[in-house]
Parts: structure tokens; sequence; C-alpha cells
């Protein structure tokens, strides 16, 4: 409301009557008695002739419905200055974040493989129909799904075998804790007999870490006829043997025990071993087994009981490596893994080497799409097809005969 001249005035005089008396420099001119300050009657006079004029001129307002009142506030409120904030959907429960899934939606079949003349049963899942064999090995305390979001990408243009290793996953064998270099590609080497016989497509070995140390070993005894390729993930000698006084210790401090299966994956990702909460979520459950006299999971691989084994899959590895006489390929995580002879060897040519960054130790479930990639155009540059390492210009008897 915009007051009239005269309203105005009449709030000027009013404002002299509540004004302190600090505004006043002479004494004589005002009298105090209590908050207010008298004028001479002249001044009285006038201000009351000008109330009553002014009376009438005034109108009372409104007062406000609780209608408009309500719509006010929540004008209020969409002025407020959160309202730029967009609305944040409810938070997954741990429970619903973490939970397993089905490696049905990356593998096409899971199969027992039985070792002829004895009770060993190897577990392998596989996916592809056609080109060469990417034959998988995971790293101790890991299973074949760990190779799960890779072998989805890989199957596109590629057979994928991935094996759970004895004392893993789903796998059973007489001897759990027999993890010797020895006994280890002997299971493989029987493993691809009992699968393929005596005539097995080209066969591209890809090892991580102890898996990684176990495809060298094999690919070093030149007796897989049809061996077309080498791929190790993430595992050099020097800083393999390094680490080995150490690996008691992180074994016993990591968590050994899980009220569920999403409480062991949701470990897996906040202590840091793996950095892919999909791929933990196919893989981790195949690393478990239910206790029942404790009534909770605990990890399926008992590695803390296996360390007389420990040197003897790294000691020579980069020499038996370098010798390997197939294509090779060695995926790492840091330069600062590389030994002496791998420096040597790849300065030389001998084998190629690519860096993988922002990654931890299990990069092919860290950064599956990368590490499908990379194999892909491993097996792509070496020529490496359903028939073998493929030279141009010369024809197979098989393809002759088609």
């Amino acid at each position: 409301l915009t007051p009239s001249p005269s309203h105005s005035k009449v709030g000027v005089f009013r404002a002299a009557k509540v004004c302190s008396s600090d505004t006043y420099s002479r004494p004589q001119e005002r009298e105090r008695e209590g908050d207010l300050v008298h004028f001479p009657r002249k001044f009285v006079r006038k201000i009351d002739q000008m109330d009553s004029s002014s009376a009438s001129n005034l109108t009372s307002l409104p007062e406000e419905s609780s209608e408009e009142s309500q719509q006010q506030q929540q004008t209020s409120q969409s002025v407020s200055a959160f309202s730029s904030i967009p609305h944040r959907p409810p938070t997954q429960t741990s429970s619903l974040k973490y939970s397993p899934l089905n490696w049905l939606g990356y593998f096409d079949q899971e199969e027992d493989v039985c070792i002829p003349d004895s009770n060993d049963v190897f577990h392998v899942y596989t996916a592809g129909t056609e080109g060469p064999v990417v034959f998988c090995l995971h790293g101790g305390g890991y299973s074949g799904l760990s190779f799960a979001l890779s072998a989805s990408k890989i199957k596109e243009k590629a057979r994928v075998v991935a094996m759970d290793l004895r004392g893993h996953g789903k796998s059973s064998t007489e001897n759990e804790l027999d993890l010797s270099i020895e006994t280890l590609c002997g299971d493989v080497l029987i493993v691809l007999k009992t699968m393929y016989g005596d005539s097995p497509p080209p066969i591209v070995l890809v090892g991580h870490s102890m898996g990684g140390s176990v495809a060298v070993h094999v690919a070093a005894k030149k007796i897989l006829p049809t061996l077309a390729g080498l791929v190790v993930v993430d595992v050099v000698e020097g800083t393999a043997m390094a680490s080995l006084m150490h690996m008691q210790k992180i074994l016993s401090n990591r968590m050994q025990h899980f009220s569920t299966i999403e409480k062991a994956i949701e470990w897996s990702i906040r202590g840091g071993s793996l950095r892919n909460i999909e791929s933990a979520r196919v893989s981790i459950p195949s690393t478990l087994k239910y206790d029942d006299s404790k009534k909770c999971y605990t990890h399926r691989a008992r590695l803390e009981e296996t360390e007389q084994y420990w040197r003897g899959w790294y000691e020579g590895l980069s020499e038996k490596f370098l010798s390997c006489p197939v294509p090779k390929l060695l995926l790492l995580a840091g330069t600062d893994r590389l030994d002496r002879a791998l420096t040597i060897g790849q300065m030389q040519g001998k084998f190629q080497m690519v860096v993988v960054r922002h990654t931890g130790h299990a990069i092919q479930e860290d950064v599956p799409d990368e590490i499908a990639t990379l194999v892909l155009n491993f097996i792509s540059r070496n020529r490496i097809g359903p028939h073998g390492i493929e030279i141009p210009g010369i024809r197979r008897p098989s393809q002759l005969q088609s």
C-alpha cells in the first residue's frame, strides 16, 4: 500500500515519537518519559488534526484467505535455492548392488571333463563356435569365471575355454593341495587331450598370474602340436619371486569368513582386489565354499597350505617365456614389473608387450573389454585362424580338398 502525502507526514511525526533521544543534541527541546518524546503543544495539536483528517482516507486491508496463503507458501518453496537440484533416485541397497550374476550371460555352456583312469574332474566354461581356441588359465585363488566378461567379447571371433584349475572353482581332484607346476601342467595337457583328442584345434594359451606361469611352462615343453600363441597376464619372474616372502601375511590378513556371498563380493571391491563390480559379481561366488560347521562362506582355494610349490611357479619363468617358439604377448599393469631378461628380450623384439594403465593385478577382470580387444588383435596380427597360423599364398591340404 503506497501512503498518501498526508500519511507520510503522519508517519514522520509518529516516527519522531519513538525515535531515540540520542538523535537530539539540545536537551531543552525534549522531555523524556519512558521511551516517548514530548513535543510542544502546538505540534501535538497539529498531529491530532492530521490524524482525524487522514483516518477517513485509510481503508482496511483484506485478510488473506487460507488458500492464498498456501499458494504463496508453495510459490516461495518453488523458487527456493534448492529447486534446481534434480531428483535423486533411491540408492541401491548393498545386497542388490553386490548380488551374484549368472555365468550364462557370458559363456555359452559349462561341462565337466572327466579324466580317464582317475577320479579327477575338471570344470570348464566354453563360448563361441568358430576360430582358434583361446584357452584361459586363472590365477591362484581365482576361477575360470575371472575371464567371463572378456570371453563374452572374444567369442564373437574365436572360441573360448576357461578352466577351473586343481583346487579351485568347481573342479574336483584326489589331491586338492598338489599345486606343483608339474601337476598343473599335466592337468592342462590332459584336459586338452580329453576334449580334443589327438587333433586339437589351434590353441592360444592365456594365463593370469599363477595361470600365466602354467601357460608358459606348457608352451615351453613344446609338446602341444597346435599351439599358436601365448598371452601372459601380469606375471614376471622378478616381481613374483620378490613378493613370495609377503604372500603368507597377505593371505592371513585377508577376510576369511563371510556371512553371505554378497558380503564377499563387497569385500573384494572395497578391499581393492577387484575394481569391476560386474566381474566380481560373476567370478567371486565360484571362489567360495560354504562351511557347515561355521555357518558361513570361506575361500575355496587353500593357498596358504601350498607354500612349498610357490617358488616352482616362478623360478626361471622369464627364460622359459622367451624360449617359447610361438608369438607371445605380455600384458602388464605397470612397467616396474619388467626384469632384466624380459627388458632385453622386449628390446630385441622377441615378444609384444602392452602396459594396461589404471588397473589392478586382475587385468582381465578390471578392464575386460580392453583385454578382449588386445587378445583379438594379437590373433589377427599373427594370422591365427581356425587351422592355425595362416601364411598368405599357402593353402592347407584340408582347404585344397574343400
